[in-house]
């Protein structure tokens, strides 16, 4: 992996005489206070603007202003027309825009396609602060208020949406958010390196047009340009013969001896495929081109074919540029940005963020904020490729990590500075609760790796699952003065921390506060295989290490398992198995939530093509069981509640369909009764309960939450 420029080493803007804003301003009051008479860059995001380093436009902002930009933010404006966009005046350099923490439908619709009636960045909570597909909205108004700035998507809808992805709102195909948008550039990913870089290069007079060069970005041009080696990768198997082309994928020695084996074995001696030998290519000058927009647009094979390449080249130390047709426009998208190293990681968090709202808000409450303003980010990246997960193709499967003395420096100052502080700090994690410093032995074999996932089908041989770094930071955090409690709430990889028991006891000893939520997400191996996750029996392993500790502890405490329906590999018979195992282990759940196709993720591909690209995809290969229909997606979410009476019709007519009948009925190896209770059901759904009464019934027994469909803590761009 080639070095890249740390974000510290560069010569600061003029600007920086200035100083440190207390807030990036929003209005032209502050700008005034401030004494600017401009802004060099104009931030436009969907979500409420919190200084807070889980807010992207609050780190982007801080990241930018300690470059000596001066940054201006412009938050839920009223897209209704460009006047709300012109409040800070024309930008020197750029707009920044971006959607928010989510993407923008994923946070106004349910995964029944249905509106929400909330926006946790929203103040006051309430739903309708943003547009639909609110990157492309904004873009415009951006353009229409100043046509000659440019025009920079970043954000997680962007990476999401980057390129021709399948829609789950408008069930197609859509364009590159860059061709919709008319924006200028994309950053994907999390984006500081990328915007610092763009940042300094437009302030030394370069245009927007000419800055083709930078990772983690996506541009449009009209051809390729001299020098490069381009690959096709639509090596798709189907009837009749076909041109052999370079699989990107391949030791081309190796496919060279066996093509010409093959080939003198059935006596040929031409049209022999002939490979170039790799070290005769320049490898950073090699571009794999995509099937075409309108290719993937009207072929589910091409599409998924094309989801698999791309999850192909993601890793940095070996990733190549892609390039996509748009018509007569070639989108052109680098490898994937540097992940920053530990001092890079504690330079951007240590920005003098101001941890609570701006002061614009007064006393409204904005959710999200609420759910955070205690925790602590230790980490970016998740190395476990979740196929239905957008953490992986956002942040990256390596693993970047705060110091010690960082993350230290940060609770004391939540200590200090956070109003309502009581000693309790509410997570310390990222992505993933227990990943952090856990990398491959090898930065060799890191670099050349293209697994999509370092612990499915098992844990890599090459990862090192060391736990200890994480066991010294709990103890270093909880022994600061003025902590009473450390609690984890990010989500745990429970098939690592199997590996490392100090760990889990040093977890389950001081930081568990009554229960614990895992994610096995199943119980089948045919949905975990197509999300890339283990089997239930590392839940058991996991289980009985969380009991064994939790009763030396003398502590009474529960794990509360996530599960999801309908995923595409999911039968009806799988989801009926999964509820046996339920109701045979006690859990009953007051929420379920249903697989949302998200853009670009694996598991939506399978869900638009029907096929897996998790393999090699041909037209002939399996197809991927699907859940489509609204019946079916009722009846899986359905299965997951098989104790609500108002599911039982459903249930029983499922089960007689599938030659099932003997489940019902009374007794613990049936699922549903054989008729319906009369009058009011002991338990029957109920209104929203206090956290005490949920706790009693974990204890009991009944209570199992599911996934909320809120992105990683913090998205960095």
């Amino acid at each position: 992996m080639s070095a890249a420029r740390n974000l510290y080493d560069y010569n600061r803007y003029w600007a920086e005489c200035y100083g440190t804003a207390p807030f990036l301003p929003m209005s032209r009051q502050e700008m005034d206070a401030l004494g600017w008479d401009s802004c060099d860059i104009v931030i436009v995001t969907g979500d409420a603007y919190v200084d807070h380093p889980s807010f992207g436009m609050a780190v982007i902002g801080r990241l930018l202003e300690a470059q000596g930009f001066r940054v201006g933010v412009i938050a839920q404006p009223d897209w209704h027309s460009k006047d709300a966009f012109e409040a800070l005046g024309r930008p020197n350099l750029f707009y920044g825009v971006a959607a928010g923490n989510m993407d923008s439908m994923i946070n106004r619709y349910t995964a029944d396609r249905k509106p929400r009636s909330d926006d946790a960045y929203t103040p006051g909570g309430g739903a309708g602060g943003r547009p639909d597909r609110c990157s492309l909205v904004y873009a415009q108004r951006c353009r229409e208020a100043f046509n000659d700035v440019p025009v920079v998507l970043g954000g997680i809808e962007a990476s999401l949406r980057r390129i021709a992805h399948y829609d789950y709102w408008s069930d197609k195909v859509r364009r590159s958010i860059l061709v919709d948008s008319h924006a200028d550039l994309l950053l994907y990913g999390n984006a500081e390196r990328a915007v610092v870089e763009l940042a300094h290069r437009l302030a030394r007079g370069e245009t927007i047009g000419t800055i083709t060069d930078i990772r983690g970005t996506a541009f449009l041009r009209s051809d390729t340009p001299e020098g490069w080696w381009e690959i096709d990768s639509t090596r798709i198997d189907r009837p009749g013969r076909i041109d052999a082309i370079v699989s990107p994928y391949v030791n081309t020695q190796d496919a060279a001896c066996e093509t010409k084996a093959a080939a003198a074995e059935n006596g040929q001696t031409e049209n022999v495929l002939r490979f170039v030998p790799d070290a005769k290519r320049n490898r950073a000058r090699s571009v794999i081109r995509l099937p075409s927009y309108e290719k993937v647009r009207n072929d589910p094979v091409l599409y998924a074919h094309a989801n698999r390449v791309l999850h192909l080249e993601t890793n940095p130390g070996n990733a190549r540029a892609l390039v996509q047709a748009h018509g007569q426009q070639e989108l052109w998208l680098n490898p994937p940005p540097i992940p920053l190293t530990t001092p890079e990681m504690d330079y951007v968090f240590g920005m003098p963020f101001k941890r609570v709202p701006h002061p614009v808000y007064g006393k409204a409450r904005i959710p999200a904020y609420e759910m955070i303003r205690f925790s602590v980010n230790i980490m970016r990246g998740c190395f476990g490729g979740c196929t239905f997960c957008s953490i992986t193709e956002h942040e990256g499967r390596i693993i970047q990590s705060r110091s010690e003395a960082s993350i230290l420096e940060e609770v004391e100052k939540i200590r200090d500075s956070v109003p309502g502080f009581t000693g309790v700090i509410s997570d310390l994690g990222g992505p993933t609760a227990n990943m952090y410093r856990l990398a491959c032995k090898s930065r060799e074999i890191e670099a050349a790796c293209r697994r999509p996932s370092c612990v499915f089908p098992g844990i890599c041989s090459n990862l090192d699952t060391d736990h200890s770094a994480l066991t010294a930071l709990y103890r270093r955090v909880r022994a600061l003065p003025g902590v009473k409690k450390v609690l984890i709430a990010s989500g745990l990889r429970y098939d690592l921390a199997v590996e490392d028991p100090e760990y889990v006891k040093e977890l389950v000893t001081h930081h568990v506060g009554g229960y614990l939520k895992i994610a096995p997400e199943h119980t089948e191996r045919g949905p975990l295989d197509k999300m890339m996750k283990p089997g239930i029996g590392s839940y058991d392993r996991f289980k009985e290490l969380f009991e064994k500790f939790s009763a030396e502890a003398n502590k009474e405490q529960y794990l509360i398992p996530y599960f999801i329906a309908a995923h595409p590999g999911t039968t009806d018979e799988d989801m009926i198995n999964l509820a046996l195992w339920l109701k045979k282990n006690g859990f009953r759940a007051d929420q379920v939530q249903a697989f949302y196709p998200s853009p670009m993720a694996s598991a939506t591909a399978m869900y638009h093509s029907k096929k897996n690209p998790l393999r090699k995809v041909t037209y002939k290969s399996d197809e991927v069981d699907i859940v489509k229909s609204p019946k079916q997606r009722r009846l899986h979410k359905a299965l997951l509640r098989y104790h609500d009476p108002d599911n039982w019709p459903l249930i029983r007519d499922a089960l007689k369909d599938l030659n099932l009948a003997h489940l019902i009925g009374s007794g613990p190896d049936k699922l549903v009764p054989a008729t319906q209770p009369k009058g009011p059901y002991k338990d029957a759904p109920r209104r929203k309960n206090s956290k005490s009464a949920h706790a009693k019934r974990v204890k009991k027994g009944r209570a199992l939450t599911q996934h909320t469909g809120l992105p990683p803590r913090e998205s960095g761009s």
